[in-house]
């Protein structure tokens, strides 16, 4: 056997033994986060049930937490941050087109980064997608389901979307003054004292 080949395994041997005792609550721990995985990698099913399953999986783990040792405090980070994410865990299972992970999501909007960065040249995201976002963001996605027509445009609820460019364009008048009021900020306080002068001066 190669030298090489034999001090590694020696290292091998003595990095497991050294660490034997604590293989027992890593075996534990792995299990239930296999199972967690196992549990929300279901196919076919209603929220309903995976919901059930996943919250008595949790509760196993906080009835014997004494068994993950030294590893007690990851589970009870795994439960807590799980439980931060219980609102909206399940959406997916009754939404078959929502993407369940988050790098599923990142690649259904990764086309509208790709395009911004080749259309901008920007390498982070233009201060438009935070404006609109809202907006852009749904379109993008949309349009990667089907195309769209102009009698598609004429079904579209008028309130709602004159609701959403008056929103938008709030944001935007927003920005704008924080612009100019880092551009000139004692002219910008000027030109403000003199519009609430002449709105407080007699007719």
């Amino acid at each position: 056997m190669p030298a090489a080949l034999q001090k590694l395994k020696g290292l091998l041997s003595r990095g497991l033994t050294a660490t034997a005792s604590s293989w027992p609550t890593i075996r534990t721990c792995y299990a239930w986060v296999q199972q967690a995985a196992a549990i929300l990698g279901t196919e076919g099913r209603r929220s309903t049930k995976i919901r059930r399953r996943l919250s008595g999986l949790l509760g196993a783990m906080a009835r014997h937490r004494a068994k993950a040792g030294e590893l007690a405090e990851a589970v009870d980070h795994f439960r807590k941050v799980t439980r931060s994410y219980w609102p909206g865990l399940f959406a997916c299972y009754d939404s078959p087109d929502l993407p369940r992970t988050n790098n599923a999501l990142e690649q259904m909007f990764g086309s509208y980064r790709y395009h911004e960065r080749r259309a901008t040249g920007r390498k982070v995201a233009s201060p438009a997608l935070v404006l609109r976002g809202s907006a852009r963001l749904i379109a993008a996605v949309a349009t990667r389901q089907r195309r769209f027509f102009a009698a598609d445009l004429a079904k579209t609820d008028r309130e709602r979307w004159q609701t959403l460019r008056q929103t938008l364009d709030e944001r935007r008048q927003t920005r704008v003054k924080r612009s100019r009021f880092r551009r000139d900020a004692q002219g910008y306080l000027r030109r403000l004292e003199e519009q609430l002068t002449q709105q407080t001066l007699p007719a």
